[in-house]
């Protein structure tokens, strides 16, 4: 094991975030423009290359690796990757996990949990089968739940990440409650975040800040703070009368930079060392050069010490300040 990954800010960098591929079969309003110019394949990692640079990561101090894309369950072969890399569970690497949306689980549900996988996030904004249509613009309400029952009998445990949009699923608040209680599934609300151009979307007509998601729920129910973290940048609650964890991830209304463990690698090998910032590090360059890894650790090691304090995301103003050109399904999720 290599000296651990420490940042400007005597942060120590556990957790690595891979976007395995920027494509989707979804087109989410938040996330992608409809018609998407994608990625020449040439310009991604192979699977072999992803798999040597995550293998470089835990050997430097990565404890939980999350796999996300686009969707990273549409990438061609994506289960030997994921096959691979559970060599490491139970050494160096506590977790691997990643974030769907849902569509291929009904198919790959059991291969993830032979291959080490125990918790997933599935993305998922709304219980009502035409606006869920309308969001995604090509998904199937009735294929994701499907592809959730899959999961919960292979006993993969489930975190419904939903993002918080404004004049859309607000009146769903109690039902997206409700449901995740009668599934045993755990919640988490997302604030929507500024990156890419999204043509005719307009953040701020979706911008639904989470104080005022919080403060609906405490009209109804007891919120109690909770100090449990999962190595992501969620603040949790517990609701005293369903005994429910809800999450709450702000990168609008709260910065929560300060305990920042985690970086992520894009489909093309650019390490991101902050979601919301432009500077980064090509790792494509060095893994391609040299069969040897010093290149390559030495090329993270340089990326670790550029690390922001935090990010600039800001709404205020009526104005979209901080925001990222690049596209969600790029960075990964």
């Amino acid at each position: 094991m290599n000296a651990p990954l420490i940042d400007p800010f005597a942060r120590k960098i556990d957790y690595l975030r891979v976007s395995v591929t920027d494509r989707c079969d979804f087109r989410c309003t938040y996330c992608m423009a409809e018609h998407m110019t994608f990625l020449p394949k040439k310009e991604l990692l192979t699977l072999e290359e992803l798999d040597r640079l995550c293998s470089t990561f835990v050997r430097m101090g990565v404890r939980k690796l999350r796999i996300t894309g686009g969707e990273p369950l549409v990438r061609k072969g994506i289960m030997t990757f994921f096959e691979g890399m559970s060599r490491h569970i139970g050494g160096p690497l506590d977790e691997l996990t990643l974030t769907t949306n849902g569509s291929q689980l009904e198919r790959f549900a059991q291969p993830l949990w032979d291959a080490g996988v125990r918790r997933i996030n599935v993305s998922l904004d709304t219980l009502d089968p035409e606006k869920f249509r309308a969001i995604t613009r090509w998904g199937s309400l009735d294929k994701v739940r499907r592809g959730i029952a899959a999961a919960q009998d292979a006993g993969l445990r489930i975190k419904i990440n939903t993002v918080a949009l404004k004049g859309f699923n607000e009146a769903e608040l109690f039902d997206l409650l409700a449901w995740c209680a009668a599934e045993n599934m755990d919640l988490t609300f997302i604030e929507v975040m500024p990156m890419g151009d999204m043509g005719e979307v307009q953040r701020l007509d979706q911008y639904w800040p989470l104080k005022d998601l919080r403060a609906r729920l405490a009209e109804r129910f007891t919120l109690t703070e909770l100090a449990h973290r999962t190595g992501g940048p969620a603040r949790y609650v517990r609701i005293e009368e369903t005994g429910q964890q809800i999450g709450f991830i702000t990168p609008l209304t709260h910065n929560f930079c300060e305990s920042c463990n985690r970086v992520r690698v894009t489909c093309t090998g650019e390490l991101y060392m902050c979601l919301g910032q432009e500077d980064m590090a090509d790792l494509r360059a060095p893994l391609r050069a040299s069969e040897a890894d010093a290149p390559l650790e030495d090329a993270i090691r340089r990326a670790i010490a550029r690390k922001p304090k935090g990010h600039d995301f800001d709404y205020s103003r009526q104005a979209v300040e901080g925001q990222v050109t690049r596209h969600m399904s790029h960075t990964g999720g």
